[in-house]
């Protein structure tokens, strides 16, 4: 069931009323064992590309709505089911990166990996 989840723009229309800084810095650093560091590593390039002003509107709004997918812990899949837990949250992070991947450039992969090292520790950083 967990494989054949899917996101659109369309489907990601909404949760972004869930979306906010202080909710995605404590949904990761509450949550990040489960969560993964790759996860994190491509939810926070989608955070640097929002901040980007650069970033269209319709853009930002695709990528908020995968961040507010993330934060949001009853979803399709809820985030406590052991392995498929963040399966959904990973399809809408996925879908938001094709929205975004023309604005993921080399400074805001960087930005994603300084800010996971700061979070985290050199030996996370590392890794990705």
């Amino acid at each position: 069931m967990a494989e054949n989840v899917e996101f659109d723009e369309e489907k990601l229309n909404g949760y972004d009323k869930e979306y906010s800084d202080s909710s995605l810095w404590e949904k990761i650093r509450d949550q990040a064992a489960s969560i993964g560091m790759e996860l994190i590593c491509k939810a926070l390039q989608l955070y640097y590309v929002a901040q980007s002003p650069s970033c269209p509107a319709k853009v930002k709004a695709g990528i908020f709505g995968a961040l507010g997918y993330l934060i949001l812990p009853l979803d399709i899949i809820p985030d406590i089911v052991p392995v498929a837990g963040y399966t959904d949250d990973a399809a809408a992070i996925g879908a938001a990166l094709l929205l975004a991947q023309a604005y993921i450039t080399e400074d805001i992969k960087t930005q994603a990996k300084e800010k996971i090292r700061d979070i985290f520790g050199d030996g996370y950083a590392e890794k990705l």
